[in-house]
């Protein structure tokens, strides 16, 4: 099952309206909610709110389905359902999406401020959700026929590389794996130092991608691949590369992060600047 969260807003619906083709792709129902507060559905509530809880029920109502209709819109065979959550938008969407395979949110809602790049809800469930989450820009853009991913090396992102494969698969897209390098590395001691030979650095950088991409090609062969071992920082790097792509897969963590951060460093920038819909899926932390 997917979960879609929506708020009215048009990064909410265009969310709704990917929710929808990717349920249809997967062959899976769809669930579109959106959250309240408790309070609206207690009924215990004074009689000088009931007016306004009933105002806002309704009015969440008419959120919701605009949701499912959006939905529809997209892909009229898909089996749709609803429900009203309570609580924290954040908190109620990581708790009903513990028996999802997907949460899907827009990267605005109507109670962002102007000028932020990224909401605090889709931050909040891209952190913590159980399940691999989809975030969505609010600013549509053409097929275009590629999935790109970040190739990180590390054990966890074996999952990241089997979504990614999964993902071009269901769209009949290639497939972009992109793995960052550079010719600065730490010293024991704590300094930045150059590489002792940058040429084989970059030959070995090759040789560690195609080798993380062996297992994953055997189980999709029906997906070309484009390999890209690029010098840079992994953030400019994979934002240039979603200029292009209709979706951009990362893990929540990644080889080197530290202990104890919601999200790692390169899914935090991504959530921020990706220019297409970002996939985080979710990883262990090492």
């Amino acid at each position: 099952m997917i979960i879609v969260g929506v708020d009215g807003s048009e990064a909410g619906l265009e969310a709704a309206g990917w929710a929808g083709r990717e349920a249809a792709l997967r062959g899976v129902p769809l669930k579109v909610v959106y959250a309240l507060p408790e309070w609206v559905f207690k009924r215990a509530v004074k009689r000088s709110h009931e007016q306004i809880a009933k105002w806002m029920r309704d009015s969440g109502t008419q959120v919701v389905m605009a949701g499912v209709e959006r939905a529809r819109q997209e892909k009229p065979d898909v089996v749709v359902d609803y429900a009203l959550l309570a609580g924290d938008p954040r908190s109620a969407l990581i708790q009903a999406a513990e028996d999802a395979d997907l949460l899907v949110v827009g990267n605005h809602g109507l109670g962002g401020f102007r000028g932020l790049l990224l909401g605090s809800v889709a931050h909040g469930v891209a952190g913590h959700a159980p399940c691999d989450v989809v975030v969505v820009r609010q600013s549509a853009s053409p097929p275009r026929g590629e999935v790109v991913v970040g190739v990180d090396g590390s054990p966890e992102g074996a999952a990241v590389l089997e979504f990614a494969f999964a993902e071009a698969a269901l769209r009949g897209a290639g497939l972009r794996a992109v793995r960052v390098w550079n010719l600065w590395m730490w010293s024991a001691g704590g300094a930045v130092v150059p590489m002792m030979d940058p040429a084989d650095d970059e030959q070995l950088e090759i040789r560690l991608l195609e080798e993380a991409l062996v297992e994953h090609r055997k189980r999709h062969p029906e997906v070309e691949v484009t390999e890209e071992v690029v010098q840079g920082h992994p953030a400019d790097v994979l934002r240039r590369a979603s200029e292009r792509a209709d979706l951009l897969v990362v893990g929540s963590h990644g080889s080197g992060e530290f202990v104890g951060l919601i999200l790692g460093s390169i899914s935090q920038a991504m959530l921020h600047h990706a220019r297409c819909p970002l996939a985080v899926v979710r990883t262990p932390r090492s």
